[in-house]
């Protein structure tokens, strides 16, 4: 059973959702409407897509848009919010690697810092579903705060912060050897206490791009923000922008 088969539940979810502010969801969902190169009516896959916070910002614009998440309380609230707006989304509740998934995809995304889940060999079968999943010339954007230029210049073993009334305390492990962050959580909120546990694979940035050309993703722009300025060491976030090969 992989750790984040019941992870997104409860107080994280909660504090997840409250971390995320409207105009963060819209300025990224601006940013993959602009690299993802769609029309209207084409189809989009959200990999590990939450609660829809970018599905729903995508399918008002008009596409068709296929979420997939393992948490099943984060598919009924996108289900009934789809419902409800009469939008074009099919959320599906599974882990992304196993779930059965149709193919025809003409763009595909991976946002929120899910990316780092998995290691190198489940990583390359994570790729290759995607891959298989999109048209020839069709992009991927893949998210992730959780790169080795960003994290290992100032690692940090013990963290806190305040997020509305839950209080998330963080002590985190890394091991050399499988390049994972082993991250112990703590979440707080008037005597309610809750622990997880997660795990975070780091890769270079030359490494994801090896591993995108092994499964027929090139890389064609890495930023380091949605402004589209180029990665450079140290930065928090990196955005990659991949295309299927004709």
């Amino acid at each position: 059973m992989p750790w984040y088969d019941n992870f997104f539940s409860g107080l994280v979810q909660e504090a997840w959702k409250a971390a995320q502010t409207d105009e963060q969801t819209e300025l990224e969902a601006d940013f993959l409407n602009d690299v993802l190169a769609l029309q209207p009516g084409q189809r989009v896959l959200d990999v590990f897509c939450g609660y829809g916070r970018h599905a729903i910002e995508l399918a008002r614009l008009g596409y068709s848009v296929t979420g997939v998440d393992i948490s099943t309380e984060s598919i009924l609230q996108l289900q009934k919010t789809a419902q409800r707006e009469k939008l074009s989304i099919e959320a599906l509740a599974g882990d992304f690697l196993t779930v059965p998934l149709a193919s025809g995809f003409q763009g595909a995304y991976c946002m929120g810092n899910s990316f780092s889940f998995f290691p190198h060999d489940q990583m390359a079968v994570f790729l290759e579903k995607i891959a298989g999943s999109l048209t020839p010339g069709g992009y991927f954007v893949a998210d992730t705060a959780m790169i080795a230029e960003s994290v290992l210049p100032d690692f940090q073993e013990r963290s806190w912060m305040q997020i509305g009334d839950i209080t998330f305390l963080m002590e985190n492990e890394y091991d050399a050897r499988a390049s994972c962050v082993t991250a112990h959580l703590t979440y707080l909120r008037n005597g309610q206490t809750e622990h997880r546990t997660s795990r975070h694979y780091i890769y270079t940035v030359a490494e994801l791009h090896r591993l995108f050309q092994k499964t027929g993703l090139i890389v064609t722009e890495q930023f380091g923000n949605l402004d589209g300025s180029d990665f450079q060491l140290g930065d928090e976030r990196l955005l990659l922008i991949a295309r299927k090969s004709e």
